[in-house]
């Protein structure tokens, strides 16, 4: 997910979309604690999409 993508976003939908990142970052440590998680790379990349919704709703709210 790129960051321009996100700033076509309204607020609403940022914390909605943050609130999924969230989730899947949830499912992704416990597939990965039980040892099914295959693709390891996909935490990092949910882990950056997190920080970049959170520095967009941060920036806004500076604003």
């Amino acid at each position: 997910m790129k960051a321009s993508e996100l700033r076509n976003k309204s607020d609403a939908e940022l914390q909605q979309e943050l609130e999924s990142l969230l989730k899947a970052h949830f499912n992704l440590r416990m597939q990965q604690g039980t040892q099914q998680l295959a693709n390891t790379a996909q935490l990092g990349a949910v882990k950056r999409d997190i920080a970049r919704v959170k520095t967009l709703l941060a920036e806004r709210t500076a604003a």
